[in-house]
C-alpha cells in the first residue's frame, strides 16, 4: 500500500545521495578525500571514487525501484553505517571540510547519520507493521 511520507522519504533521501555521489566524483572531490581517515587502508581517491559511485547507484535505484525499496532501503543504510566511522574520523582528527571547521560542527554532524540511517529504513518501509511489498 502506497504511503505518501514513507515515499516522499524515500526519493528525497535517493535525490539527495545521487547528489552527494556526484559531488563526490566533481567539485567536492577534494572535500571527500580529507574525510578518508589516516588509517583507512585504501586510496583516498579510490574510497572516494568507490563511495560515490554507491551513493549514485543507490540513490537512483532508491527513486527509480520502488518495488525492491526493502532491499535498497537496507543496503542504504548499511552503507551509511559503513561511512559513519570517517565523520567520527573527521571529528577526533579535527579535519576541517565542507565547512565543518570547529570540533562543535563536526560533533553536530555525528548525530546527522543515524537520522539518515533511519530516514532509509522508513524509506524502504522497514517501520511497516506488515511487509507485503
Amino acid at each position: 500500500m502506497p504511503s505518501l511520507p514513507r515515499d516522499a522519504a524515500r526519493v528525497l533521501l535517493g535525490v539527495a545521495m545521487v547528489g552527494a555521489g556526484v559531488l563526490h566524483l566533481t567539485s567536492q572531490r577534494q572535500e571527500f578525500r580529507a574525510q578518508v581517515p589516516d588509517w583507512f587502508p585504501v586510496d583516498e581517491d579510490l574510497t572516494v571514487l568507490g563511495s560515490g559511485v554507491a551513493e549514485i547507484a543507490l540513490g537512483a535505484a532508491f527513486v527509480a525501484l520502488p518495488q525492491k525499496r526493502r532491499l535498497v532501503g537496507a543496503l542504504l543504510a548499511a552503507l551509511l553505517v559503513v561511512i559513519f566511522p570517517g565523520n567520527v574520523a573527521q571529528y577526533v582528527e579535527g579535519t576541517d571540510a565542507f565547512g565543518l571547521d570547529t570540533d562543535t560542527k563536526r560533533l553536530v554532524r555525528l548525530f546527522f547519520q543515524p537520522l539518515l540511517v533511519l530516514l532509509a529504513l522508513f524509506g524502504g518501509g522497514w517501520f511497516r507493521r506488515t511487509h507485503r511489498d
